[in-house]
Formats: C-alpha cells, sequence, structure tokens
C-alpha cells in the first residue's frame, strides 16, 4: 500500500454562486481527502487572462495515497460536476481546482505539472495555503508556503 502523502489543491470560482460553488467543491474533496483543512475564502482580481469577474479563492489541504494523475482525473471530474467547462484558455469559470502539490513529488508531463508551475507567484494561491499549511515545502525550491508568500509579496505579485 501507497504512503499517504499531504495534497495542497487551490480553489477559485468567477462565475454564478461562486460561494455555492466552492462549498460543494469543498463537500468533494473532503471524500477524497483525509483531514481536509480549508482555508477563508477570498476575494481576488483576475490575473493574466482578459478583463472578467472576480474570483472567490481558497485553498484545501490533505492526504491521500493516491497517485497525481488519479488525482487530477478526480479534480477535473469535479469540476465537470459543476458545470465547467473550457471554451477558451483563461475563460472565467464556475469552478477551477488546481493540483498544486502532492508530496514532495515532483512531475514534468505535458497534461500535468507538479509542482503546479506558476504558484510560487500567484498570492491568490499562496496566501490561502500559507493560511492552513504555512510550513508544507515546495519539493523544487525546497522553500515553505510562508516563505514563498513573504517572497511573492516583497517583488509585488498578485
Amino acid at each position: 500500500m501507497s504512503e499517504q502523502r499531504r495534497i495542497a489543491i487551490a480553489l477559485g470560482s468567477n462565475l454564478g454562486d461562486r460561494l455555492g460553488y466552492l462549498h460543494r467543491a469543498v463537500d468533494s474533496l473532503n471524500q477524497l481527502l483525509n483531514g481536509l483543512v480549508v482555508s477563508k475564502f477570498i476575494e481576488t482580481s483576475p490575473v493574466g487572462v482578459r478583463p472578467q469577474p472576480t474570483f472567490l479563492n481558497g485553498a484545501v489541504v490533505g492526504l491521500s495515497q493516491d497517485n497525481p494523475r488519479k488525482l487530477l482525473k478526480s479534480l477535473l471530474a469535479i469540476e465537470s460536476q459543476s458545470g465547467r467547462t473550457r471554451p477558451t484558455p483563461g475563460s472565467p469559470r464556475t469552478l477551477d481546482l488546481d493540483l498544486i502539490l502532492v508530496g514532495s513529488k515532483v512531475v514534468l508531463q505535458p497534461d500535468l505539472e507538479l509542482p503546479h508551475p506558476r504558484f510560487r507567484e500567484r498570492l491568490f494561491v499562496l496566501a490561502p495555503l500559507a493560511e492552513i499549511a504555512p510550513t508544507l515545502v515546495d519539493p523544487i525550491t525546497g522553500c515553505s508556503i510562508a516563505t514563498l508568500l513573504r517572497k511573492a509579496k516583497s517583488r509585488g505579485d498578485r
């Protein structure tokens, strides 16, 4: 049997009943991960996309022995159940679930990259994660989430 690893997932929604979508996602993630810890949800401006509605963002951390591919497939299914469509890259969404960390796993594949390639520059990911798991370590940089958040703030990242 595989060991349980700490899993970090970022959540976001900027269409429809944003809070409702996030709460339903947390309910689904509670079935997927053991010992789920959920951050507060914060309102944020869209970053790196055309003008669109503001987001509610948050993060969860829990334990799983599932491999990254299986976790990603589960996240995509939860998004789909919430009516997520992907008409164009960066389009508004009912629910966005990003797999940020799977323990100390490093994966570089066309459709799966771990740790998430842009999470170190995204305050809307780092701030909620630092609230619930400040000591979680990025296996690429060796930095804790709290340190990554401090660095992102000092650079003026959004």
